[in-house]
């Protein structure tokens, strides 16, 4: 094909693997492979499905009429490993291990980067990730929680969060690293991040309880009151956790995570839908009010992203609250492998240098 800048993404969730092929930031092919419960049920663990999963990205690959050995560079989602700085970083034998064994937890995302490394050292090419989960550039005080025995720790929409900074930034002809912005993920978790000269140097934990809450989960909650429930002998762990992460949110106030649902409700008259849209809106402004502070008050721009963010009214009454902050710039949606060809583009372009993992 004599393409430049030939890039494979490579994004697993846990039913499906997303592949797509990019010329530079021009997408060319994107398929969503979906995997049967049955087919990923034999492996033991997660990562045992890297080869599984592999074989199928190169047939739908070779399928589509593309070479492999035309890539310039593999690039896959990436995955639970430890605490690291964001950017570009190279799939090497350390991170491999983690990947494998699961260093920060089992998860699909960590197939990305083994994937990735297989199909590279095949054709003799670098594999990378990108600005995972597990990117941590907090300062100091933000680890700060009140107890020594519970640190605040970073762990959010990383990938998407950057990607939206770094296109706010080109749009308006500046760096990313030259920047003060806020950058609000909406999605089925939320994230508020502080982001400071190319650092996000505070955010929530979004994962499983800091912050507002979301359609599926429940955002910090009375501390005293989560106590008692835990030893109230009436629910298990695992039903309290489901509580925080699952259950919580939209779902345990209206049955359903579906954020346009509750925006139909709400538009049609439902005034318990129509409040608890209101009272998300409520939480997320006041975690944007927080962030704020953090940036002494001198904010470029607050930025909004995410599947939520397409809702215009929670948008219109979310941005009512906080505009007196900062401009308000709307990005709905997230397309995670636009943003890792992004990455990558920048990589085999030489605007940002691959990070070696320790």
């Amino acid at each position: 094909m004599n393409k430049k800048e030939l890039i494979l993404a490579i994004n697993p969730g846990s039913t499906s693997t997303k592949v797509a092929i990019y010329d530079g930031e021009e997408k060319l092919f994107v398929k969503n492979i979906k995997h049967q419960v049955e087919e990923l049920s034999k492996f033991k663990h997660i990562a045992d499905q890297y080869e599984f999963r592999k074989d199928l990205c190169l047939k739908e690959i070779k399928e589509a009429g593309f070479d492999i050995k035309e890539l310039k560079v593999v690039i896959g989602r990436g995955g639970l490993i430890k605490p690291i700085t964001g950017g570009v970083w190279e799939v090497n034998e350390e991170m491999v291990h983690d990947l494998k064994i699961g260093y920060s937890g089992e998860h699909a995302c960590n197939l990305g980067g083994l994937i990735a490394n297989e199909i590279a050292k095949e054709i003799g090419v670098k594999a990378i990730i990108a600005d995972p989960v597990m990117v941590d550039e907090m300062h100091d005080l933000a680890r700060v929680s009140g107890s020594p025995l519970m640190p605040r720790q970073s762990i959010f929409h990383c990938l998407n969060q950057k990607a939206i900074a770094r296109k706010y930034a080109k749009e308006e002809g500046k760096q990313y690293e030259d920047l003060s912005l806020i950058v609000v993920h909406l999605g089925g978790g939320v994230s508020v991040g502080t982001h400071y000269k190319g650092n996000v140097i505070d955010v929530n934990q979004a994962l499983d309880g800091e912050g507002a809450f979301s359609p599926e989960r429940s955002g910090s909650v009375p501390v005293n009151q989560l106590i008692n429930i835990c030893f109230s002998g009436k629910y298990t762990k695992e039903q309290v956790h489901k509580m925080i992460v699952g259950e919580g949110g939209f779902v345990g106030y209206l049955g359903t995570n579906d954020a346009l649902t509750v925006e139909n409700k709400a538009k049609e008259g439902d005034k318990k839908y129509a409040f608890y849209q209101s009272a998300m809106a409520y939480q997320v402004a006041k975690e944007v009010g927080a962030a704020a502070t953090v940036l002494n008050g001198k904010v470029d721009a607050i930025l909004l992203t995410g599947g939520i963010a397409y809702g215009k009214p929670f948008v219109s009454e979310l941005s009512e609250r906080i505009k007196f902050i900062a401009p308000i710039k709307v990005y709905p949606g997230e397309d995670e492998m636009e943003s890792m060809a992004m990455n990558a583009t920048m990589y085999l372009r030489g605007e940002t240098k691959c990070q070696q993992y320790k």
